[in-house]
């Protein structure tokens, strides 16, 4: 059987073992893990200057606007032709 892992290619012969180690790892282990890579993870962020955050926070305003403009025209065109087709509601 060992012969057989080793004829494999050698991406494979590494996802089997990463998967019989993950395996024999307890609950505490594969926490333990996951916080040390969150961690790693939180080290490589970069914190936007102001002027980068001032920018940022502007585009994302103006697309909201936009997108509120854009949803505001094709609800006012629904029902307009809502109204047209059934007319108005009797109260």
């Amino acid at each position: 059987m060992a012969r057989r892992v080793l004829d494999q290619h050698g991406e494979d012969v590494v996802a089997v073992a990463k998967l019989e180690r993950q395996a024999r790892r307890g609950p505490i282990a594969r926490i333990s893990l996951f916080l040390r890579q969150v961690m790693g993870e939180l080290r490589k962020v970069v914190t936007p200057t102001r002027r980068e955050l001032v920018t940022y926070t502007a585009v994302v305003l103006a697309f909201v606007a936009v997108l509120m403009g854009v949803v505001y025209l094709l609800d006012l065109a629904a029902s307009t032709i809502v109204i047209f087709l059934f007319g108005h509601p009797t109260g």
